[in-house]
């Protein structure tokens, strides 16, 4: 599946990967294209590294496995890079969003990425998730970053479709916790 844009995110249990990657199908789904949204992780305990996984094309897609050859990854604890292949499979162009306050050229050696193709991101989402929605809750700043850092979706249909599929289930201080979040997400990812 060629034009299937492929997507992978590395987090810990508790930091919301799985729900971020539900949360970016939903978008891709609200705006006419086809997704796959879907977990792996072993044994479920808190802070036990947790991998989630995105597909998002114009047509049916037929292909059910890992996604192995992302072009987006998302990592939203960056102590998982030295142990769980963060940078497995991706091209040469693919884009890296990581949860830092260190700098994108620090954690592009931290990566071990050399293509000059590549476009690594950094966004302080933990800071960001804990002074909006008072967790350690790293997923909508970093949706945040991916609206701008790339053109999977815009910042507007992430916020819009939030707001509504949500805001029956949470109370209205956390979904405009999680709203500032994506903003601020957007506003502050960085790249070089």
């Amino acid at each position: 599946m060629e034009s299937a844009l492929e997507v992978r995110w590395h987090g810990r249990a508790q930091q919301g990967v799985v729900t971020a990657a539900k949360l970016l199908g939903e978008v891709c789904v609200a705006s006419g294209r086809f997704v796959q949204a879907f977990p792996e992780f072993g044994p479920e305990r808190m802070g036990a590294p947790v991998r989630a996984y995105n597909r998002i094309a114009m047509e049916p897609i037929r292909l059910h496995c890992q996604v192995l050859e992302p072009r987006y990854v998302l990592i939203a604890d960056p102590t998982l890079i030295q142990i769980a292949g963060v940078t497995d499979g991706t091209p040469k162009d693919a884009v890296f969003i990581v949860n830092t306050a260190k700098g994108a050229g620090e954690m592009r050696k931290e990566l071990n990425v050399k293509s000059a193709e590549a476009k690594v991101c950094v966004i302080d989402a933990s800071k960001i998730s804990l002074e909006t929605i008072g967790r350690l809750m790293p997923n909508t700043p970093l949706l945040g970053a991916l609206a701008k850092a790339t053109n999977v979706i815009s910042v507007d249909a992430l916020i819009e479709n939030f707001k509504e599929n949500y805001s029956k289930k949470f109370s209205e201080k956390v979904v405009n916790g999680n709203v500032e979040a994506i903003r601020r997400g957007y506003d502050e990812v960085r790249w070089e």
